[in-house]
């Protein structure tokens, strides 16, 4: 249920992603500001929907920059889901939680801390077939605090869950995680105050968009290898059929709305030149790229700068554009520098 819709829009403090998330969208916040819509920067975008909310961190820049008046956030990951309609109702008992899982984590030795994090995470997937994700109760604020505890000490913050839905993530031996961090919590909570949370498919969007609505898709990403896990952040698969499916929802929204619409991928052309998959695809739309500091497969030598893919249903000014290439150059010099710098050729 949408909160406080008719309130006017203020000033909030700054709200930022409280989850690390796999394929998080903080580090291109300054690429993407050249390819939104004019009507955005011009405040006359009314409504924000994001199909698949995961860290959300285009939501936070967005929805706090360009006075929103509402969002609509959707995504299928239940416990996802949960995490941010907790924050939205018990933010008070979420941090208490919170706070107990703090002291406790730091007081601990580090191999006490490991037992501690696998006895966490036992004790979380112990509880997952009892527990009802269609109705709110009590028990959705423990397991919010868990979750929230695991992302922040496991292994690189990967949300991985198995078939089964359990969170399989290993142990991260990191020496001091912020664990609570509650001026964002309390920060994110009054954000999510004007959004409803929706626990559905990307399609079940449909009849929130209108007119004056941007649209951001950001679906797991197409593997760039076979050892890529992209789109593994949920027990559901994401493949190329849904790749397709999402494309054709996609265009039935711009031949339907003057919605103004955005969508991130991978770049197969990272890794195969021949691979134009999604410029089959999205052939009639407008196709960008951006650079981002991304793991291709598991490999030491195969992380950093590659390309990623924007898909607009709008133009964007030539001016835009050039002011994007010579930001993308400056990225590809720094990530030269650093490769330098690492075999001693640059002092």
């Amino acid at each position: 249920m949408m909160r406080s819709k008719s309130k006017p829009f203020k000033n909030y403090r700054q709200a930022r992603p409280f989850l690390k998330w796999a394929g998080g969208k903080s580090q291109l916040l300054e690429q993407f500001e050249y390819y939104y819509p004019q009507e955005l920067k011009d405040r006359k975008i009314e409504r924000y929907i994001e199909p698949f909310i995961g860290g959300g961190a285009v939501f936070f820049k967005v929805f706090q920059e360009y006075q929103i008046k509402d969002a609509y956030l959707y995504d299928k990951n239940e416990d996802l889901i949960l995490i941010y309609k907790v924050l939205q109702k018990d933010l008070s008992d979420l941090c208490e939680c919170l706070e107990k899982f703090s002291l406790k984590y730091h007081k601990l030795d580090n191999e006490n801390r490991e037992k501690f994090f696998y006895n966490s995470r036992e004790k979380l997937n112990n509880s997952l077939q009892k527990l009802n994700f269609k109705k709110y109760s009590n028990d959705w604020v423990v397991r919010a605090a868990q979750l929230i505890f695991l992302n922040k000490t496991c292994y690189n913050g990967l949300f991985r869950l198995n078939k089964k839905g359990e969170f399989n993530t290993p142990f991260g031996k990191y020496s001091n995680p912020l664990i609570f961090d509650k001026e964002n919590l309390v920060n994110v909570s009054e954000l999510l105050q004007r959004a409803e949370i929706i626990l559905g498919d990307f399609q079940d969007c449909r009849l929130k968009v209108n007119d004056k609505s941007f649209v951001y898709f950001d679906p797991p990403y197409r593997p760039l290898s076979k050892t890529a896990s992209f789109s593994s952040y949920s027990k559901y698969e994401f493949n190329d059929e849904n790749q397709l499916q999402l494309a054709k929802f996609y265009k039935e929204l711009n031949n339907t709305t003057n919605a103004n619409l955005m969508l991130s991928n991978s770049d197969p052309m990272n890794v195969n030149p021949e691979d134009d998959f999604f410029e089959k695809l999205y052939k009639d739309l407008h196709i960008h790229k951006v650079s981002a500091n991304r793991m291709i497969n598991s490999k030491a030598d195969k992380r950093g700068q590659i390309k990623e893919l924007l898909i607009l249903n709008y133009s964007v000014s030539k001016m835009q554009t050039i002011k994007q290439m010579n930001i993308l150059d400056i990225l590809n010099h720094k990530a030269e520098k650093r490769e330098l710098q690492k075999t001693g050729a640059f002092v």
